[in-house]
């Protein structure tokens, strides 16, 4: 073998590379499970909304899809484990569904509010999802 494969740069690439896709993969994977949870424990139906032209559900689950990536990628980072990574998903994904709660209690009918299309709704929603994300960000970075 030619020495440039042997080199320390290459055997940690080879060595690392595998462990960065299985945490970005996992990490990836919290993201998508932790979107459809949400989907599915929320009153509405964003996906169908979304099809029928609903920028609110649109503009609401595009927030989710944000608010939960950008704790996500911040514990990604600080992790050292597939378990590290899990639990601080798990945790992100169960604070956003509590926001929704949250902006559900100051708006009064939230879900419905979206399903009509009140764009409104939506962007204080998205706004408390990313502050939110931001703040858990931020802790997890510790």
């Amino acid at each position: 073998m030619p020495s440039q494969l042997q080199s320390p740069e290459i055997q940690a690439f080879a060595t690392g590379f595998p462990l960065t896709l299985l945490h970005a993969g996992v990490t990836l994977l919290i993201l998508v499970l932790g979107t459809a949870i949400y989907a599915l424990l929320t009153p509405h139906k964003e996906i169908a909304l979304i099809r029928e032209g609903n920028a609110a559900a649109a503009l609401s689950l595009g927030g989710v899809m944000v608010g939960l990536a950008i704790p996500l990628a911040v514990s990604l980072s600080a992790s050292t484990s597939v378990a590290e990574i899990a639990v601080w998903g798990a945790a992100t994904v169960a604070v956003q569904l509590l926001v929704f709660r949250l902006v559900d209690m100051v708006l009064r009918g939230l879900p419905q509010r979206i399903q009509d299309g009140e764009v409104s709704a939506a962007a204080l929603l998205i706004g408390a999802k990313l502050a939110t994300a931001i703040v858990l960000a931020a802790a997890f970075a510790g």
